[in-house]
């Protein structure tokens, strides 16, 4: 974890989540002594590829991506999260080192519940493992889109679906019609240069699939964005 985080021991972020909600008295407990809520300012790794895998990882707020970078610098983007969602279960559940890194793309207040306790309620909750279980056949689907959108589809199309995707209701229940999104953080998530963004946002606009704001970019027709570019693989 970056040193340059506040760290915050009492977690009532949690209550806003279905999966927390459907857990019993005492699992709710524990969860709420042993949790920590960090704020992280935008571009801080919040977990670094190499390292154990301490912490399952929940978005209370902002916005983190999932990449892994070489030596040069280049990187590849396998997801962002909003607030709302959680991630790294799989690296949690093999207790492996962590396969990639975890970055805040922008400001972010970010949930950590521990290891030893997330592997508690996978033995004693079946609630909570009816939620994992749904949460890594969800994400394995979402990966297995991401590589084929970013190897299959034009530009237009990548930037289509990386926004569709944040609307995916298992794993990003809180996403509303209007996104907070700029130029660049679409850029990180596809690992596509700002200006080609633009170009694709204005293309989007034009197909009134998207209406675009400040900062922000409003969804007008999310079946047709999940649909766009797609139809012809």
């Amino acid at each position: 974890m970056d040193s340059n985080d506040s760290v915050d021991r009492v977690v009532p972020e949690l209550d806003s989540h279905d999966w927390f909600a459907a857990l019993d008295v005492r699992h709710q407990a524990l969860l709420r002594a042993d949790s920590t809520v960090r704020h992280y300012e935008a571009g801080a790794f919040i977990t670094r590829r190499g390292e154990p895998s301490a912490h399952w990882i929940g978005v209370h707020t902002g916005l983190i991506k999932l990449a892994v970078y070489n030596a040069d610098g280049r990187g590849a983007t396998f997801s962002g999260v909003p607030a709302g969602g959680w991630c790294g279960e799989g690296s949690v559940l093999k207790r492996e080192l962590r396969r990639y890194d975890v970055v805040a793309v922008r400001a972010s207040t970010i949930i950590l519940v521990p290891v030893d306790l997330f592997h508690l309620l996978l033995a004693e909750s079946l609630s909570f493992n009816a939620f994992v279980i749904r949460q890594l056949n969800e994400r394995m689907g979402q990966f297995i889109a991401t590589i084929q959108n970013q190897r299959l589809l034009a530009v237009d199309a990548q930037v289509a679906q990386a926004i569709a995707q944040l609307f995916h209701p298992m794993l990003y229940p809180r996403t509303s019609s209007v996104l907070e999104l700029s130029q660049e953080e679409i850029g990180l998530l596809t690992g596509i240069s700002r200006q080609r963004v633009n170009q694709a946002l204005g293309h989007l606009a034009e197909l009134k699939l998207i209406s675009i704001a400040y900062q922000a970019i409003r969804v007008v027709d999310l079946d047709g964005l999940r649909r766009y570019g797609v139809a012809s693989l």
